[in-house]
């Protein structure tokens, strides 16, 4: 019985990776539209990009960095002391589509990740708009 291949291997390791980290940080920066994302990061993203990176590497079945520097991941209750309603959760889709667009080459594996992607990101919301 042959082990399915990870996310990790599939993406192309940690060079692909480090890549969709890199891009989606650089749309979070330059988009208007992803400004209300964008002033919930620090003015220096480096500290995000290497987080991220790590979670990702563990989080697509890769080296499991996040967990070794920082413990388990518990990303809604890292999350909860910043606003995160639908717009925000939107802007950050968004960013990590145009991401995923430009390095994963594979267009199933790229449709697995968004689904992946939209599943934690829509977990994260922790501001919810009146019910009318």
């Amino acid at each position: 019985m042959t082990l399915p291949i990870s996310h990790y291997e599939r993406i192309g390791g940690e060079a692909k990776i480090r890549a969709l980290v890199d891009h989606f940080y650089d749309h979070m920066d330059a988009l208007p539209e992803a400004w209300d994302i964008r002033k919930l990061h620090a003015e220096d993203l480096g500290g995000s990009r290497r987080k991220l990176f790590d979670f990702l590497s563990g989080w697509m079945g890769g080296p499991q960095l996040y967990v070794e520097k920082h413990g388990q991941p518990l990303l809604r209750q890292r999350h909860l002391p910043f606003p995160i309603s639908d717009q925000a959760r939107d802007q950050w889709m968004h960013c990590m589509q145009l991401a995923l667009d430009e390095v994963v080459e594979d267009p199933r594996l790229r449709q697995e990740l968004l689904t992946a992607f939209q599943k934690v990101a829509d977990h994260m919301r922790n501001q919810h708009p009146p019910v009318p």
